[in-house]
C-alpha cells in the first residue's frame, strides 16, 4: 500500500515546530520558497513557545496534532 504524499507546507510546519521545540535557532530554516518558509517559521514560533513553557515529550506531540 502506497502512502499518500504529504503536503509540503504541512511538512514544513511540522519540521519547524520540531526545531523550535528543540530550542534551535530560526536561522536554520531549510526552505527558500515563500510558502514553505512562512509555514516553517510559524511552526518554529509555536514550537519555541512550547519549549519556553516547558512542554516536552507527549505534551508537545499532542499540541502538534491539535494544530494540524
Amino acid at each position: 500500500m502506497k502512502r499518500q504524499k504529504r503536503n509540503r507546507v504541512t511538512r514544513a510546519y511540522t519540521r519547524g515546530y520540531q526545531a523550535g521545540l528543540a530550542g534551535r535557532s530560526r536561522d536554520i530554516c531549510p526552505f527558500d520558497a515563500l510558502n514553505a518558509r512562512t509555514s516553517w517559521l510559524n511552526g518554529w514560533r509555536e514550537g519555541f513557545t512550547d519549549h519556553n513553557y516547558g512542554f516536552h515529550g507527549a505534551a508537545s506531540v499532542q499540541n502538534l496534532k491539535d494544530i494540524n
